[in-house]
């Protein structure tokens, strides 16, 4: 039994240790084979079981489903309990993580609109569009954590973005579309109207809520027996999901490369996660909030969900697969990005 016990956590150290060098290589599997992704992101598997019904259960839904409800399951709920006790902070930090975002694609639309492709600029705002709209991602409490930040503040900006992110995810494309010209805004009005808030509510509210209703029945105690295997299923499921995604558009972006369209993705992502990792800090010194505090507001804030953006990505803009591309831009930037905060609170505390 012990000796399970260490390989299942030496297994979960490898992957949490090196799992930005095992997304890339996701994405270069999925462009070198992207056959099987392909597969995954299109097979019914109601319908390949032969059962009748109008749900579409495809892997990618199972799969976001499981990493939200493994999510869930990770909260710790002695923690929740503690997040009345600073409301205000997260309140300023779920404003922040929409207003921020709102006014740096906002003033995106003007650089775009004199841009020389109009296709290539609708697919920069629509993927970042859809990066911002998203709720915070669940890894931004494993980053938070190990850089010594407030855990309850850091899980209450989780759970709130995820709470609220069916009525907020629209909201914020409807907005956004209402400033974009033209069939950018048109794109974007389509995609808040596309039953967005009810995938939301399906995929990515209720696992979550069910993962910590799931922890709370079965008590801490039991539950920390089966942390270990938690702590593999959610990065071997983001892998998966990434490749799967992937699949559709980076074999297309790499076979001929566009090197000014990759060049003004990632100028945009960069742009982006910075100014929201910053947003943060800036946001925590304004409230005067402590140390910990203001570290789970910037990786909060930087980080985002974008395995729901990618799933969302592939259902609704399905004709459009290069939207995708900067959502996995995105995804590794936000990474490198946290990676780069996390090294400099460190340095700042050894100084």
């Amino acid at each position: 039994m012990n000796a399970v016990m260490d390989k299942t956590s030496a297994v979960s150290h490898f992957l949490h240790r090196h799992l930005l060098k095992l997304i890339i290589l996701s994405y270069g599997l999925a462009a070198v084979l992207p056959g099987p992704g392909l597969w995954l992101k299109e097979v019914d598997l109601v319908e390949l079981a032969h059962l009748r019904g109008p749900i579409a259960a495809t892997p990618p839904k199972l799969l976001l489903w499981l990493l939200l409800f493994n999510a869930g399951m990770r909260a710790r709920t002695d923690r929740i309990g503690r997040l009345g006790r600073r409301p205000g902070m997260i309140l300023a930090g779920l404003a922040a993580n929409m207003i921020v975002p709102l006014a740096f694609l906002a003033l995106m639309v003007p650089a775009l609109g004199v841009w020389h492709n109009p296709n290539e600029a609708a697919v920069v705002l629509v993927g970042l569009a859809l990066v911002s709209s998203m709720p915070i991602a669940g890894s931004s409490t494993g980053w938070a954590q190990a850089a010594d930040g407030d855990m309850a503040l850091s899980l209450g900006l989780v759970l709130g973005s995820t709470l609220l992110s069916p009525l907020t995810t629209p909201a914020l494309l409807h907005t956004l579309g209402a400033i974009a010209p033209s069939h950018y805004g048109e794109e974007l009005h389509q995609l808040a109207a596309s039953d967005t808030g009810a995938f939301l509510f399906a995929w990515v509210l209720i696992p979550s809520v069910l993962g910590i209703a799931a922890r709370a029945a079965m008590g801490e105690d039991r539950t920390q027996r089966v942390e270990r295997r938690l702590k593999i299923v959610a990065p071997v499921t983001l892998l998966i999901l990434c490749y799967a995604n992937a699949s559709s558009c980076l074999p297309q972006a790499l076979a001929k490369p566009d090197w000014d369209f990759l060049g003004i993705i990632m100028a945009f992502v960069a742009g982006l996660c910075t100014l929201t990792f910053a947003a943060g800090h800036v946001i925590g010194r304004l409230a005067g909030a402590d140390r910990g505090q203001r570290v789970a507001l910037m990786f909060g804030l930087g980080m985002n969900n974008n395995g729901t953006g990618l799933v969302l990505a592939s259902l609704t803009m399905g004709s459009q697969p290069l939207v995708m591309l900067p959502i996995i831009v995105y995804n590794l930037v936000q990474h490198l990005v946290a990676g780069g905060v996390d090294a400099l609170l460190r340095r700042t505390e050894c100084a």
